[in-house]
């Protein structure tokens, strides 16, 4: 229940630290992006410890993590500090996972989610990334060439995340019978 709580709080994060990145307010960006981190690692630690894992939190804070980090890439994309193709590449390798989801439990056929390591990977990295650009921005300091590194990082290990899950999807879905 509390770790639950945590997550909402998350969630309702999100769309406060995209009107502080839209308003220039970057100090307050970077700081609600540390606090939104930190309520991350306290509710997996307090699900896990405490065994207070529900269905409800396995799907909430997948959820909470791609909303606050597509939002900031779409917002840090818009700002212009960060280039457009990789906001599309973060985002597009989202929607194509949850469009596959959703396909598979259409097709009476839920994927099971589980986290492979280069996603998990992966999210380091893009919340790597979110944090370097967004501290510059607040703290004025030039982030090169950490943000070049991390930048090619990112997209290297979104490439191969969402390459790892269609090929786990499409064997997933060619063993679904054929519908009659």
């Amino acid at each position: 229940m509390i770790p639950n709580i945590i997550t909402l709080g998350r969630i309702i994060l999100v769309p406060v630290i995209i009107w502080a990145i839209a308003s220039g307010q970057m100090t307050i960006a970077f700081a609600l992006f540390v606090v939104a981190g930190i309520s991350d690692a306290v509710d997996g630690f307090l699900a896990k410890r405490f065994d207070m894992t529900t269905e409800i939190g396995a799907l909430l804070d997948p959820l909470a993590d791609k909303a606050l980090l597509v939002s900031i890439y779409v917002a840090l994309g818009i700002w212009g500090v960060i280039p457009r193709w990789l906001v599309i590449l973060v985002a597009s390798r989202d929607v194509m996972i949850v469009g596959a989801v959703i396909v598979s439990w259409l097709l009476g056929r839920p994927v099971e989610m589980k986290p492979l390591m280069v996603s998990k990977l992966n999210t380091a990295a893009q919340v790597g990334f979110a944090a370097l650009i967004l501290a510059a921005l607040s703290f004025g300091f030039d982030p090169a060439p950490f943000d070049l590194i991390l930048m090619v990082l990112v997209t290297v290990l979104t490439l191969a995340s969402v390459s790892f899950y269609l090929v786990h999807w499409v064997r997933h879905v060619s063993s679904v019978e054929p519908i009659r």
